[in-house]
């Protein structure tokens, strides 16, 4: 055992040695701006193939997990001494000379060969084709050619305008941000939080438009216009999705509703399959989405579905912010992988990252790294620890790239070595104040960090922006179509949406609970007015008691339950109409209508208890017409909640004005009033609760006696059309309301 665990030491020696011969036989080309083939997690610049001794030593080395244990003791004896060694000016100088060949002792990854050997080897295709949350085999993503866009930004900067109690003052979120994409790479805006990440991506993304806005943001050289939100998919950080749709049905639904209008449902039904294999999400295609009180699929594939949600109109740019937040490490590597392989399809992917782990940090082809608002870095991700070196700035103890350049980002310089330019910096600014202090601020840090990307980097990647794009003019003109593309015309828009409405909100209408609420409800006024007689003024008082109750709780009712549709779907309202995906007019009719049949189920339930158990007027006539009364009442009070769910956008405030016009119009409504004052008296008008009152009455009795104080009530012809125009009338303020609101543009 003793024996193979030397022979290992040797072999890693030798490793080692090797690889620090190479390093500093490219001194001259690091200077050059040639970088060498490095593992930047471990900063240890190694050759692509290790000397076959080295291997044949590890693979044959019989006790395996002993020999590893005694190769890890050995690594990190050797970086104990590394560490020593750099203390010191001339070894500093020395490790500053051979670039990253002795930078594995600042980095600390302490990886066993055959990790070395696996991060050196290229990922095959075997590797790309296992679904690492899963655990099983999948094809590698193969997506179809798209539309090349080089994306360009320069200058940008952003303000917002914070309103006070006397004066607004403006904040400045990102000041003057330079950099750019190339179809087939992935662009990684990583910095701590509150940096301005999700503001820069929805710059760019086309989310953002306005006065705040300054800068110059191009696509393929053209500015932004409405054709490109058929070329552009946003994955927001959020997972807005419907809880109880399956993972089929909420990528089948995007596709009828966002890919061209010259394919059939057929071939959009088959491109949403091919994307949930592409995603690897087979298994859970027919588990429901899930949400805070439904159980459904996991975080990773909520994510990979949110991805589809994008990927399945085959976008020329996709912007993600922070598709990892709250993932292991496992999951969100094949996140990111799904990105990779996105982005060799031609397509040019950005996306949000917070705190990567190594792993990740070395798939991203290019890096932004932002600290409060301003850019420290541009440029390829491997390269991000040679320049921060070349300013003097290196980790002194193990650290995660990532994690040392948030450090740097924040201010942070705890085991980092400070560049002399600061150290003096600050002398010199001591000397002058009267507030000396030798301690550094994250403000110097910043400031010094700013200032160096400015004078060594951000002029030369301003003349590379300069550069002509290597595209075609015919295929720069495609983006300049003035034209508004839809998926689906509205006659199609709205049968897709109110088919998906109405599977999404079944579970809530018909769920036990409510069901049991009504037929409980049913049983108790059965039981109070157990065959009730009207032959009687005490009875017929009584009875007149449980109309107006019925006219109450089916307006009470719809009301409390339509106030909360839109301020529950308001971002998935944002979401999918920022993309263009329907037509508001659209959404709101199929919302609107979809809503009947289920709020229309339970009454007839209701009215079936009540009806019969308190003994109410006996005959097929006057039983159907006190539910075609119920259901006027129903769809009247609904639009009133609506009116108010749309107006505020609120739901504690809309619960709020909802009950006391609902009190209102229940106190008005002719049953404990009798007589009430001229000048309040038109309230009795608006309210259907009034109105539905006055019908029952006329359906339950030819001629309603006197002395229940229901006056001039004909034919009902009257309440009939005051309810209708209560109907329409409140659901075209709903929708008025609807457009008043901060949605994206639509028809």
């Amino acid at each position: 055992m003793d024996s193979s665990a030397s022979g290992i030491v040797r072999a890693k020696s030798e490793q080692l040695e090797t690889a620090t011969i190479m390093s500093l036989s490219r001194t001259a080309s690091v200077e050059a701006q040639t970088i060498p083939e490095t593992n930047i997690s471990s900063g240890l610049s190694l050759p692509t193939k290790l000397p076959s001794a080295g291997k044949k030593s590890i693979g044959t080395s019989p006790g395996k997990k002993s020999s590893n244990h005694h190769v890890r003791k050995s690594r990190s004896a050797q970086l104990k001494v590394e560490l020593e060694d750099v203390s010191s000016g001339a070894a500093l100088s020395r490790a500053s000379s051979a670039s990253l060949g002795f930078s594995f002792s600042f980095t600390g990854f302490t990886a066993t060969p055959e990790d070395i050997i696996a991060d050196l080897r290229p990922s095959s295709e075997e590797e790309n084709a296992v679904d690492l949350e899963a655990g099983v085999k999948q094809k590698r993503m193969i997506l179809e050619p798209t539309l090349p866009i080089y994306l360009k930004f320069s200058e940008v900067k952003y303000k917002v305008i914070l309103k006070g109690v006397t004066r607004s003052t403006e904040k400045e979120i990102i000041h003057g941000i330079t950099g750019s994409a190339s179809p087939g790479e992935v662009l990684a805006l990583m910095g701590p939080s509150g940096s301005g990440k999700t503001s820069l991506l929805s710059l760019l993304g086309g989310r953002i438009h306005g006065n705040t806005v300054e800068g110059l943001i191009t696509y393929n050289e053209k500015r932004y216009n409405k054709s490109l939100k058929r070329r552009i998919g946003f994955v927001t950080q959020d997972d807005v999705l419907f809880a109880h749709l399956t993972v089929r049905e909420t990528l089948t639904y995007s596709a009828l509703l966002r890919l061209p209008n010259t394919m059939s449902k057929q071939q959009k039904e088959e491109r949403a399959t091919n994307v949930i294999h592409e995603l690897g999400l087979d298994r859970c295609q027919d588990t429901m989405i899930g949400g805070s009180f439904v159980r459904g699929v996991s975080g990773g594939e909520r994510k990979r579905v949110c991805i589809g949600n994008e990927i399945i109109i085959n976008p020329s740019l996709l912007f993600l912010d922070e598709p990892t937040s709250g993932l292991d490490s496992t999951t969100a590597l094949r996140i990111i992988q799904v990105l990779h392989d996105i982005a060799e399809a031609g397509k040019t992917v950005v996306t949000t990252i917070h705190q990567p782990s190594s792993r990740l940090f070395h798939k991203f082809e290019k890096l932004i790294l932002l600290g409060k608002g301003s850019l420290l870095y541009f440029g390829k991700a491997s390269e991000a620890m040679f320049y921060f070196q070349s300013i003097g700035c290196s980790p002194l103890i193990a650290m995660n790239p990532a994690e040392f350049l948030l450090d740097l980002a924040n201010g942070n310089i705890n085991d980092v070595s400070v560049p002399s330019e600061l150290d003096d910096k600050v002398q010199t600014e001591n000397l002058k104040s009267d507030n000396k202090s030798d301690k550094l601020t994250p403000k110097d840090v910043h400031e010094y960090l700013v200032e160096a990307y400015e004078t060594r980097v951000a002029d030369k990647e301003k003349k590379r922006l300069l550069m002509p794009i290597p595209i075609a003019d015919d295929l720069k003109a495609k983006l300049l179509s003035p034209n508004r593309e839809w998926g689906a015309n509205w006659r199609q828009q709205y049968s897709i949406l109110f088919w998906r409405g109405l599977k999404e909100r079944r579970h809530d209408y018909l769920s036990w609970m409510r069901i049991t609420q009504v037929i409980a409800t049913a049983i108790i006024l059965g039981l109070l007015w157990w065959q009730s007689d009207s032959n009687t003024v005490k009875g017929l008082e009584d009875q007149a008691g449980l109309l107006f109750f019925i006219a109450v709780f089916w307006g009470f009712f719809p009301v409390f339950t339509a106030i909360f549709t839109f301020p529950q779907e308001r971002a998935m309202l944002n979401k999918e109409r920022a993309v263009d995906m329907y037509r508001l007019s659209a959404y709101f009719m199929a919302r609107t209508t979809s809503d009947l049949p289920l709020d229309l189920f339970l009454p007839v339930i209701f009215l079936l208890i009540v009806y019969f158990m308190a003994g109410l007027r006996q005959s097929p006539e006057p039983f159907f017409l006190s539910m075609l009364t119920v259901f006027l009442s129903i769809v009247a009070a609904q639009g009133l909640g609506l009116v108010i769910g749309a107006a505020l956008m609120d739901m504690k405030k809309a619960t709020t004005l909802a009950s006391v016009t609902v009190m209102t119009f229940m106190l008005a409504g002719g049953f404990f009033v009798k007589r009430v004052p001229v000048f309040i008296s038109w309230i009795r008008y608006i309210s259907f609760n009034y109105h539905t009152y006055r019908l029952l009455l006329k359906v339950q009795y030819d001629h309603v006696p006197p002395y229940l104080n229901v006056n001039h009530l004909d034919n009902g012809a009257k309440e009939i059309g005051i309810m209708v125009a209560m109907i329409f009338g409140y659901r075209l303020l709903a929708y008025a309301s609807l457009r008043r609101m901060n949605i994206p543009n639509g028809a």
